[in-house]
């Protein structure tokens, strides 16, 4: 199974998420990849669009390789690959330092794509968080268990493709899990797509806009 771009993906993924609408959802995407996908559900959905913003914590010497993750309102430790820091000698100094760094560019990208529109309610909603697609599934666990905190109803897991151990794995982070693809040979997210042209941050602050004033649009206007 492939998809010939995000937006289909996303698609797709709504028609399978259809029975949520009437359940108060919200989207949570992951930027920048998961925001075309979760705009297309949002849409169809008629729910209102926003991001779990996840960094990376990479290692000093190859930044690319992930010794952990941290999540944006995420109030426990970030979530730290303890073998791999023990393993490659990472110090603590090291750790506390890059941990502050990402949570500043949490915050900056948080007002970049928001500016000063507030952070959609999640308490006592039905979240679905949205990515394009997992390999190894560290930063979406730490995505996760930073929407898990914030009290929704329900927590979903949606996505086009992932590997099969890894869906298993994230079961036990969420209440459902909707993943169209979980083929044998895995090799990578970009794989399974035509088109999987980098994201870039425009094209992230439009659709949260085109989101922003679609929900706005069809909402009631509260009573006087």
């Amino acid at each position: 199974m492939g998809f010939a771009n995000r937006k289909q993906a996303g698609e797709q993924l709504a028609a399978r998420l259809a029975r949520f609408k009437t359940a108060d959802p919200v989207i949570l995407a992951l930027p920048r990849g998961g925001v075309p996908v979760g705009f297309e559900i949002a849409t169809r959905l008629e729910a209102p669009l926003d991001v779990v913003l996840v960094r990376k914590i990479g290692h000093p010497l190859s930044p690319e390789l992930a010794v952990g993750a941290i999540a944006e309102g995420c109030t426990i430790e970030p979530l730290i690959d303890e073998a791999m820091v023990a393993g490659f000698g990472v110090s603590k100094a090291y750790l506390e330092s890059e941990i502050a760094r990402q949570k500043e560019e949490i915050a900056r990208r948080r007002q970049s794509y928001f500016r000063d529109r507030p952070p959609v309610p999640i308490r006592g909603r039905t979240a679905i968080v949205v990515d394009d697609g997992i390999a190894t599934g560290a930063t979406m666990r730490a995505a996760l268990r930073a929407v898990r905190q914030q009290g929704p109803a329900s927590l979903v897991l949606a996505v086009p493709v992932a590997p099969a151990g890894t869906i298993t794995a994230l079961k036990r982070e969420v209440d459902e899990v909707i993943c169209l693809d979980t083929p044998e040979d895995f090799q990578a997210v970009g794989c399974f797509y035509v088109d999987f042209r980098a994201v870039e941050d425009e094209t992230v602050i439009d659709l949260l806009d085109r989101a922003a004033k679609r929900h706005r649009a069809a909402t009631p206007s509260p009573p006087p």
